[in-house]
């Protein structure tokens, strides 16, 4: 069983894919995997880091906006474009996959679209309520199209052959525990906050959360965890100081640039305020967390936006846009929240009916049953 992976641009294509790649290779160990992307992009380091072989294709988008920069940036990439057919027929002829999988991103709409026209069998996922530009153009001619919601549909082919399927989730989220995560990092009996940006960080909700740092500190009643993104590092401290906040000495302050215990965190939060990426609202649903989503502004297609709507619309998170974030907006409510135990209690049981838990295996029988055709 030969089976290619096309991803490639974000972790949050990327990921899926390596973690749909290992639920074959368990079940197949016989199986060839073999991943294709952009050897500038994240995938160059992540599938090898995760063990699988990599066939670098590069392959750039467009840019809308007209200026003298994008006319030359759109220029290489008609180049790449032109350049990358034959290199993708190549690939597949000598590979021969049994089934070529798109998870999103240029890269995965161009060898799918290469693998259908060859009589390869295609399927794709997307991630997101709101379909990337790849994936919507993809589910025209995919034979099965995976999405992590009911709500992408509406954007989407009607013609598709389709299946919700969700993202996949780790184990280690779904199976964390609680009252030993807490113990570990030494929340007590307190309120347990999490907030984070992403690996980057983000400047609004860093000031946000300083201002909320402000509020709360006095109380005696929040252990807050932060994680300030590479870009808050430096910012973040200057952030508190300006606001009076002391954090050396407090336990309960627990700063850090980028949390690399996810599980343990989300396991020991009781409230979770963060952006509303695909990977992220899968993890808090898993999680059964409360949350308030701060979706960025600064994707493709606002599809943040379209996420946290699938989780607010359902009673399951409070949805604040960053034009309208402020620190008062923010303290006022964590305020209703911590004051409110009912209501936090009912937006993650919420949460929790909208995960699905199985996702790996609904998808890796998509792939077989598509297989057996």
């Amino acid at each position: 069983m030969n089976i290619l992976f096309a991803c490639g641009g974000t972790g949050g294509h990327i990921n899926p894919a390596i973690a749909v790649a290992g639920t074959l290779k368990a079940r197949h160990p016989e199986a060839n995997i073999l991943f294709v992307g952009n050897p500038r992009g994240m995938e160059a380091k992540l599938v090898p880091k995760a063990g699988y072989n990599f066939y670098p294709i590069r392959i750039m988008g467009f840019q809308r906006q007209l200026n003298w920069f994008n006319i030359k940036y759109n220029l290489r990439s008609m180049g790449c474009f032109i350049s990358c057919g034959p290199k993708i027929r190549k690939l597949i002829r000598e590979f021969q996959p049994d089934v070529v999988m798109g998870t999103g991103g240029y890269v995965s709409g161009m060898v799918l679209e290469k693998a259908h026209a060859m009589g390869v069998k295609t399927i794709c996922h997307e991630q997101n309520a709101y379909p990337g530009v790849s994936n919507r153009m993809t589910a025209k001619f995919a034979d099965k199209v995976l999405l992590a919601v009911e709500d992408a549909k509406e954007h989407m082919p009607p013609s598709m052959d389709y299946a919700v399927t969700g993202n996949p989730v780790r184990e280690d989220i779904i199976f964390a525990d609680r009252e030993r995560a807490r113990k570990a990092l030494g929340v007590g009996d307190r309120f347990c906050i999490l907030t984070f940006g992403g690996s980057l960080g983000a400047r609004r909700i860093n000031e946000s959360v300083a201002d909320l740092m402000a509020w709360h500190c006095g109380g005696g009643r929040i252990h807050h965890i932060h994680a300030t993104g590479s870009y808050g590092v430096e910012l973040f401290p200057q952030l508190l100081q300006e606001r009076g906040v002391q954090v050396e000495g407090n336990r309960h302050i627990d700063i850090r640039e980028y949390i690399d215990n996810m599980a343990q965190c989300l396991a020991a939060a009781d409230l979770v305020i963060c952006r509303a990426g695909a990977s992220t609202i899968s993890e808090l649903e898993a999680a059964g967390r409360a949350s308030i989503l701060i979706p960025s502004p600064n994707v493709a297609a606002n599809h943040q936006y379209y996420n946290a709507l699938v989780l607010a619309k359902r009673g399951a998170a409070i949805l604040i846009e960053e034009k309208d974030l402020a620190g008062e907006l923010l303290c006022q409510k964590v305020g209703e929240l911590v004051d409110d135990p009912g209501r936090l209690r009912q937006l993650g049981e919420n949460a929790q009916r909208l995960a699905i838990l199985d996702a790996n295996q609904r998808i890796y029988q998509e792939i077989m049953a598509l297989l057996a055709r």
